[in-house]
């Protein structure tokens, strides 16, 4: 019998990052089908993976903990390394990412051209700043990903009880007309002020709409204040549901008003109207809404915006 070809794909970025290279392993599986794809990626990002009917086996590397030091890093390389991997994928272009890939020794291996240790990598990619993160990932491959023919919706598969979950949740709170609100953020500076929030909100109650309010355990106390002066329309789901769970809750909303983070692209996976806000980012580094149902507005008259590619935890001027 002969031995299974296998690619390992690397991604050990943020959540968002992890959805938006969705789409090239979608598009990956099309053009080697004989291939298995596993995915190396960080414990947080482990589920959204693990979701893709396209991905074989999620591995998990606990950068931070588990594999922080420099031996328990040599012992998971060397455990990687027995998968015996023909081909390495790596849209992460940290140094980590670069020295698991050099010492695999896989047939062929690939980095975007701005990766850290460039020369790990046996073919370098074109990296676009000005493109959308899922077309630049898409360069990885060949194929006319040109106008619209990137924007490709992730395929997410989402498992009997989570659906379950869900249902019983809006079940309990009788809710079915309802806009979604993801209020949170990594970075503090990406956040639109808690009382424009609350504008939006009385905005659709006015309207007959409900409000689900969802994000992470440290978004609980952010939405639990956005919560208080509306009891009974507002609902606080933040931190109660798993990132494919929140993807189940928004296909059933009319409409996801958030920040620049990942509930964005979690609306894309759901294929809903996403309506963007930008306060200290722009559109143009590549992470915005891109179904036709969906938009974004910003502020772009400040000579300080953008103030960084992620933002900080307060206003720099």
């Amino acid at each position: 019998m002969n031995e299974e070809k296998k690619i390992l794909l690397i991604q050990t970025a943020f959540p968002d990052d992890a959805i938006l290279t969705l789409p090239l392993i979608q598009e990956l599986k099309k053009k080697k089908p004989e291939y298995l794809i596993d995915v190396l990626c960080i414990p947080l990002t482990e589920e959204i993976f693990s979701a893709s009917p396209h991905v074989n086996s999620v591995i998990p590397f606990d950068k931070k903990d588990k594999q922080k030091s420099i031996f328990a890093f040599i012992r998971f390389i060397k455990q990687l390394r027995s998968n015996n991997y023909e081909i390495v994928y790596s849209p992460h272009r940290s140094l980590r990412s670069a020295l698991i890939t050099l010492n695999l020794s896989a047939k062929e291996t690939y980095g975007f051209e701005n990766s850290s240790l460039k020369f790990a990598f046996k073919h370098s990619v074109k990296y676009d700043p000005s493109a959308h993160e899922v077309k630049r990932n898409l360069e990885f491959i060949e194929g006319d990903y040109s106008v619209k023919k990137w924007r490709i919706i992730p395929e997410i598969t989402v498992t009997v009880d989570s659906k379950k979950k869900v249902q019983q949740f809006f079940s309990e709170n009788k809710i079915n007309k309802f806009i979604t609100i993801a209020p949170g953020s990594v970075w503090e500076t990406k956040k639109y002020p808690v009382e424009y929030f609350k504008q939006i909100i009385s905005h659709f109650i006015n309207r007959k709409f409900k409000i689900v309010l969802v994000g992470g355990d440290k978004d609980k106390v952010l939405c639990s204040d956005l919560k208080k002066e509306n009891e009974e329309v507002v609902y606080n789901a933040a931190g109660d549901f798993s990132f494919i769970e929140t993807i189940e809750i928004l296909k059933s909303t009319s409409l996801l008003i958030c920040n620049d983070s990942a509930p964005t692209h979690l609306g894309m996976c759901a294929e809903i109207p996403v309506l963007t806000i930008y306060c200290s980012t722009v559109s143009k580094f590549g992470f915005y809404p891109y179904n036709n149902k969906s938009d974004y507005i910003s502020f772009e008259n400040l000579i300080c915006k953008p103030c960084g590619i992620h933002g900080y935890d307060h206003c720099p001027t």
